[in-house]
């Protein structure tokens, strides 16, 4: 079962904190994709509200997660990232639905 995070983060209203998270998780996606176990590490900017940002954090199971945490730039991630948010982050954990066989709907 595919073991999904999702954050969300709301940017400051300093106007240089949009693109310094942009940047951030950006960096940060194109590292983590490359870690063992992660599936995919998606970053988002919501369309009408440029302050607004997703992550989608996608990894093989619960324990991946390992790898992720024990990767250097993790550590970085954080101190640079909290400062710019208006408000703390929002994660959720989720398992993915096995959406693979049909399903019978109750009516």
């Amino acid at each position: 079962m595919v073991y999904t995070l999702t954050v969300h983060l709301y940017a400051n209203d300093k106007p240089e904190s949009i693109d310094r998270i942009k940047a951030k998780l950006i960096e940060a996606a194109r590292i983590y994709r490359k870690d063992k176990e992660t599936i995919d590490w998606l970053v988002m900017q919501d369309v009408n509200d440029p302050r607004a940002f997703s992550i989608v954090e996608r990894f093989e199971n619960e324990s991946s997660q390992k790898y992720h945490l024990e990767n250097p730039y993790w550590k970085t991630f954080d101190p640079y990232v909290v400062p710019l948010l208006d408000k703390a982050m929002d994660l959720r954990r989720h398992e993915e639905l096995d959406t693979s066989k049909d399903v019978e709907v109750p009516v």
